[in-house]
This record gives C-alpha cells, sequence and structure tokens, in this order.
C-alpha cells in the first residue's frame, strides 16, 4: 500500500544536497516518489510500504551524511541559530589578526605577523570550525556526489596547504625573508561561508512566516462543559459534539456551529477578510478566529486535524514543498555545475601556471574558481520566491494547491467564470410566481417547498427562504430525484410533481405560446424561471428569481482587463439574464443554458485554441471544467469537491481575489527568474575573473556570501510588492 512520510533534513547546503538526496531516494526499490525542498529543509516522500520502511528510508539519507528528524520545533531552530551566531562570533575574532595587515595596506601601513602567529590563528578556523565542510565533503565524494561543502573544502585547504608548503620551503632558504602567506584567504573564506549560511537561515526563517502565523493560532486548551460543569482539555482531546465554551478576546479552538450566543468573529489571517464578521446562533465558525465580544457555545463539528485552519497549513506547506517545472531543470543544471566547477579550476592551474611559470599564483587563482562557484544561490533561487509568494496569498485568503498552480497561473490568458455564488451572490430571491392552475398560491408554494427541500441549488435555497419568510410549514416529498441540468423531482399524494427548467418542458412538449412570451418577457429582465410540474404533463406555475450581482464583480473584470486577460462567464442560466450580466460587468464574451458537461467541453475548446484558461467556480458541476482548465480557482464558499478539482481556492467569496491570485503568481514568477539571472550571473561573471587572477579568495567569498543572501531578501520582497494588489487604483 502506498504510504507518505515528511521528514527534517539537516546539514544541506545547496541544490547539488537536494539533487543528490532525491536521486538516492528514488533509486532505492518502493520510494515512488521523494520531493526534498532546501528552504524548509524538508523532504516528501511517497513509498509503498509493503516493500520498505519509514526507517529504512531514514538510513538512505543518513548514508549520505545528513541528519533527519520527523518534527522539527521552531525553538529548536532558534537554538540552533544562536549556536551558529556563536561560532561565527569566534570564527572572525580569529580570523581579525589575519585580516588587519590586508586592511591597513591599503592606508600605507605594512605590518606583517610571524609565520606563527598567522598558523595558529588560521590552524582552528581551518580544521575546528571548518570541520563541518570536512565532514559533508568526505560523505559526498563517498557516494560519489558533490556538493559546495567539496568547492569550501577543496578551495581553503589549498590556501591553507599552499601556505604551510611557502613556510617550509622560505625555512630552506638562508635569507629567511618571510614569504606572503594565504592564511587569511583560508580562514576568511569559512567565515564568511559561515556569515552567509547564518544570514540565509536568519532569512529563510522569514519565508516561513505565513506558515508560523497560521500555526499559532491554533490554541492549546479548549473549555468543554459536561454536564453544566465546566473543565479545561487539550485540544487534542476534543471529540464531535463536545460544546465548548468561548469568552470575548479568545481564539475558537475548532470548527463549530454557534448553540449560544452572538458575536463577531475576526478571521482575517484564515479567509484573508479584513473586518469581523457577524455570527448568529446556527451559525458555523471557524477554529483560530478569534471571538471579538460576546460568549458562545458551540458544537464542535470537526476534529482540529480535520479542521479548516489544519487545512489551510497542509495546503501551504504542500504548495512549499512541490516544485515548480522551472525548478526541475534548475535541479538538472545543479547537478552536473560542481563536477564542470571543479574541472575549471583544475583546467585554470594547469593553464595559469604554464603561462607564468608560477604554482602560487595558479592555486589561489583556483581556490578563487572553487570558492565564488558555491551553488548555494541557484539552489535557493526557486523555492525561496515560491515559500514567499504562497505565504503572500494564503494572508490574502488565497490557497495556492501547489507550486505548478502558482507558475501557472502567471500565464494565464483568458479566465473563464460560472455566474451563480461566483460572479453573482449565489443568492436569487423569488421575484414572481404565476400561476397557471386552480391551485391558490400557498399551495403551490407548498408544493415547490416539498419537492425542493434538502436541495443545495441556489434556486431550491431561495423557495425555503420566501417560505421561511412567510411562515409556511414544510411537507416532506417522497422519491426525490436530481434530474441533471433540468431540475429536480418528487411524489407526493401519490402524483409526481416536478420543479424542472424550459429545456424540460421541450423535451415533453410542454412550452405553449403563452408559457413562452411569459419566458421572453422574463429573461429580458434578466430573471430565470423555473416551472411546477404535475405528472410530467401539466405546468401548474411558473416561478422567476433574480440573482444579485457581486460587490466587487466589476472590480474583477476590469482588474482582469489592466493585467491583459480575456474574460468569459459560462452560465447554466437563460440567455437573458446572462446577457445582462455580461453587460453589466464587461465581459469580453458569455455562453448561456450550457449543460455541466458542456462546461468541461468548452474549455477543452478553449485550449485546443491556444488559450491558457483559469476556470473559476463553485459548485459541483463546476469541478469537471475546474479540472480540465489549465489551472482550477474554486470559490472557498462553494462545495468541497471543487476545491478539491482546483489549483487555487479562494478562502472567501470575493472575486476581486481572483485577479490579486494572478497578480502574485506573475509577482512570483518574476522573482523567480531575477533570481536565476543574478545566480547565474555571478557565476558567469565571477568564475572567468576568479580563473585570470581579477579576484582573490577573499573578494571571492563574500560574492558568494553576498549572492545567496541577495537571493533570498529579494524574494522577501514579495512581501511588499505581491500584497500591493493595485486593484485598489481602480
Amino acid at each position: 500500500m502506498n504510504s507518505n512520510m515528511q521528514i527534517k533534513i539537516k546539514g544541506m547546503s545547496c541544490a547539488s544536497c537536494v539533487n543528490k538526496i532525491e536521486k538516492k531516494l528514488l533509486k532505492t526499490s518502493g520510494v515512488l516518489c521523494a520531493q526534498v525542498n532546501l528552504v524548509t529543509e524538508k523532504a516528501n516522500i511517497k513509498f509503498d510500504d509493503s516493500l520498505i520502511t519509514q526507517t529504512e528510508i531514514i538510513k538512505q539519507v543518513h548514508a549520505l551524511g545528513y541528519q533527519t528528524s520527523v518534527t522539527h520545533a521552531s525553538s529548536q531552530k532558534e537554538n540552533e541559530l544562536k549556536k551558529e551566531k556563536n561560532i561565527i562570533i569566534i570564527s572572525a575574532l580569529l580570523t581579525s589578526p589575519l585580516l588587519f595587515p590586508m586592511v591597513l595596506q591599503p592606508f600605507g601601513l605594512h605590518f606583517v605577523l610571524p609565520y606563527w602567529q598567522q598558523l595558529m590563528f588560521a590552524t582552528p578556523v581551518q580544521f575546528i570550525i571548518g570541520a563541518k565542510f570536512y565532514k559533508s565533503a568526505f560523505k559526498a565524494i563517498k557516494n560519489a556526489s558533490f556538493n559546495m561543502e567539496v568547492l569550501v573544502s577543496l578551495g581553503t585547504s589549498a590556501a591553507y596547504l599552499l601556505s604551510l608548503y611557502l613556510i617550509f620551503k622560505n625555512s630552506q632558504n638562508q635569507n629567511h625573508h618571510q614569504p606572503h602567506l594565504y592564511f587569511e584567504s583560508s580562514a576568511v573564506v569559512i567565515t564568511l561561508v559561515l556569515l552567509g549560511k547564518y544570514l540565509e537561515s536568519k532569512a529563510k526563517k522569514q519565508t516561513t512566516e505565513a506558515i508560523l502565523a497560521l500555526q499559532h493560532l491554533r490554541p492549546t486548551t479548549a473549555r468543554i462543559k459536561k454536564n453544566d460543569v465546566e473543565m479545561e482539555v487539550n485540544i487534542e482531546q476534543l471529540a464531535i459534539d463536545d460544546i465548548v465554551i468561548i469568552r470575548p478576546g479568545e481564539r475558537i479552538p475548532t470548527d463549530g456551529k454557534i448553540i449560544k450566543g452572538v458575536t463577531h468573529a475576526d478571521e482575517a489571517l484564515i479567509t484573508g477578510e479584513s473586518l469581523p464578521v457577524e455570527k448568529n446562533k446556527d451559525d458555523k465558525v471557524i477554529g483560530g478566529s478569534m471571538n471579538c465580544e460576546g460568549l458562545i457555545e458551540i458544537k464542535v463539528t470537526t476534529l482540529e486535524n480535520e479542521s479548516m485552519l489544519s487545512k489551510i497549513i497542509r495546503s501551504v506547506e504542500e504548495a512549499q514543498m512541490n516544485k515548480a517545472p522551472v525548478q526541475r531543470l534548475v535541479d538538472k543544471i545543479s547537478g552536473i555545475f560542481v563536477p564542470v566547477v571543479l574541472m575549471i579550476a583544475v583546467g585554470t592551474v594547469i593553464l595559469t601556471y604554464l603561462l607564468s611559470h608560477n604554482l602560487e599564483i595558479a592555486i589561489i587563482n583556483a581556490v578563487s574558481v572553487l570558492v565564488i562557484a558555491c551553488p548555494c544561490a541557484l539552489g535557493l533561487a526557486t523555492p525561496t520566491s515560491i515559500m514567499v509568494g504562497t505565504g503572500v496569498a494564503a494572508k490574502a485568503g488565497i490557497l495556492i494547491k501547489d507550486a505548478e498552480a502558482l507558475e501557472l497561473a502567471q500565464s494565464v490568458t483568458l479566465v473563464a467564470f460560472d455566474k451563480t455564488g461566483t460572479l453573482t451572490n449565489g443568492q436569487p430571491e423569488l421575484c414572481k410566481l404565476v400561476n397557471l392552475s386552480t391551485l391558490d398560491e400557498s399551495e403551490i408554494l407548498t408544493l415547490l417547498g416539498a419537492i425542493q427541500n434538502g436541495s443545495q441549488h441556489p434556486l431550491s435555497l431561495s423557495t425555503m427562504r420566501e417560505l421561511k419568510k412567510k411562515n409556511m410549514a414544510l411537507i416532506e416529498a417522497q422519491n426525490i430525484k436530481v434530474i441533471s441540468g433540468r431540475g429536480i423531482e418528487g411524489e407526493l399524494n401519490g402524483k409526481l410533481y416536478t420543479v424542472a427548467n424550459l429545456p424540460y418542458l421541450k423535451e415533453f412538449k410542454l412550452d405553449s405560446e403563452n408559457i413562452k412570451q411569459i419566458v421572453n418577457e422574463s429573461e429580458l429582465r434578466g430573471e430565470t424561471v423555473s416551472f411546477l410540474i404535475a405528472q410530467k404533463s401539466q405546468v401548474l406555475a411558473m416561478v422567476t428569481f433574480k440573482d444579485s450581482i457581486k460587490k466587487n464583480a466589476k472590480a474583477t473584470i476590469i482588474a482582469l482587463k489592466n493585467l491583459g486577460i480575456k474574460t468569459l462567464m459560462i452560465s447554466g442560466d437563460n440567455k437573458g439574464a446572462a446577457l445582462e450580466v455580461a453587460k453589466f460587468l464587461g465581459l469580453d464574451d458569455f455562453k448561456a443554458q450550457i449543460l455541466p458537461d458542456d462546461k468541461k467541453a468548452i474549455i477543452e475548446s478553449l485550449k485546443r485554441s491556444g488559450e491558457i484558461v483559469a476556470m473559476v467556480g463553485d459548485g459541483i458541476n463546476d469541478a469537471p471544467a475546474l479540472a480540465a482548465a489549465n489551472i482550477g480557482i474554486a470559490m472557498g464558499t462553494g462545495t468541497d469537491v471543487a476545491m478539491e478539482s482546483a489549483g487555487i481556492t479562494l478562502m472567501r467569496g470575493d472575486p476581486l481575489l481572483i485577479p490579486q491570485a494572478i497578480f502574485i503568481s506573475q509577482k512570483t514568477y518574476s522573482k523567480i527568474k531575477e533570481n536565476l539571472f543574478w545566480a547565474f550571473i555571478y557565476n558567469i561573471i565571477g568564475i572567468p575573473l576568479a580563473a585570470f587572477g581579477y579576484l582573490g579568495p577573499v573578494i571571492a567569498g563574500l560574492a558568494m556570501a553576498f549572492s545567496s543572501v541577495s537571493v533570498v531578501f529579494n524574494a522577501l520582497l514579495l512581501n511588499s510588492s505581491g500584497a500591493s494588489f493595485p486593484a485598489k487604483k481602480i
């Protein structure tokens, strides 16, 4: 049986490490899929548990020289950062005396430490503080792979050993003139690499802010009421139907339904809704949201690990773990990058020596090549941008399912909308009842309510609201059955009644001239028409409904046009209703009276014509079209089936989140391209300069550290640019 596991991997330094671990795992019998993320230091592994165990998988990672753990607390990460900081301080203190003479030289002050003092300061930096590089490099070479530590170890060892050789050579010289040594190069490079990794770790920690903020929303305890006695329990002990008491100012521990009290709930960090939402009896509440004002009692409807907050956290984590298509290409490049750099370094030694006959200069140039070429920036370029981008989206109330969806959304050329519940409020009101029988209005409404009771279709819900408004009793019908794309039918007192649309009437040839005229007039007003039919032969009544357009729907269409994206509405409603909405919103095109199965065909046709299509919907009938589109966008107010079929889920029913999701994707992809450009440009420019002697090892080390840190900080700029959605200017 297939199983999944997630492990924390400690000790990865660059994209080569990621590539090495993935290759090793994928070659292991029983491992079906392995995705490793350098930024989160996590691996998602899918495996056949009949062929391999979790312990055996972990052993494979250990064999490569990495440490693993199933969980990794944030407090532990803080302790590791403090430890890294202390090591850097010690390394800097030992390196400073070696660096001072070089710093003072431009000011005309020539001061050189005796070689034994240089040796005393450089040795602990090289072999005690730098021991981690040797251990990792040894294990990498042992497994026939190369990583950043191999380059650092080779480069700094070459500078250190060259200095020892020069000391030995000079001791044979009777003049005993102290030569220029390169201990400062080896020590400074190690210190700078450690500093760069520390700054990376601090910056990477910021990229996980969205996840940490969501995790901190989880209360650890809940106050439950049993037999009129209040008691405090751990959140894990909550059970379905438990009664939980939440006081003003407390966080709601899990998803539930209010059974007592009224309040406003702040759901900003979960749905992105900026204003507190009014909550009354029978309203649903989301775990992790803040109870602003009233004392409420809720009945638990969902266990903590299946709550909306838990699903959101899992969704964001999975999106950050997935690899974008562009990252797969980078991984392939990284896999051959280090061996190529080693070849360039060897070529630099040979060529420089042949041209200058100076082995000392040849080795130092090769050291510079090895140091500047560390591929950290290359490995960080894509995942850091994806992490920040998905985090920015989550804060806005946009859940991005995976990295592929994030990358794909930026290339969308056309957005296709379902109408009801997406561009409109999805709560059409009953406008008019036209009685075509001898029954009175209350009897007609009673029949409509009996047939539609329990249906979640927007028109059925409108009928139920009308009955509730008139305080009318509900009667239960039997053998209720949904007729896909046509309506709903049921039996009452031995008679079959159907609530259906015009295509159903045409099918049974019940569309008289009188009915056609009434329908035409209603459709011109943008109303949706339903009919109550008895025994599939007699039309008893016609009911018209009208849905109101969502507050931000027009601003959404304008924002999409500003992004250069075409818009299309695909609706099952009549042409008049669809036309009125399309005209008001300024849509590029619309299609009316479309059956659920035909929505998918329209999407596929658009794709064949060369469009990159995003489909937006909220109902079960939208699921096939959402899955067929290049990218599906589901309204979080809709059904779970729609959300499962979509690449992006909007946590609240605001259509303005659609262009914002595309805008964040565009900004994120732009950052990925910028980061990859800088990662490559550092090496394209730096390696030749180092090979020809224009960059010393110290400058090369500084450039390498700066390249990694700059890539991470550039990704973090998404926090401001990705959030500044220009819709505010509409």
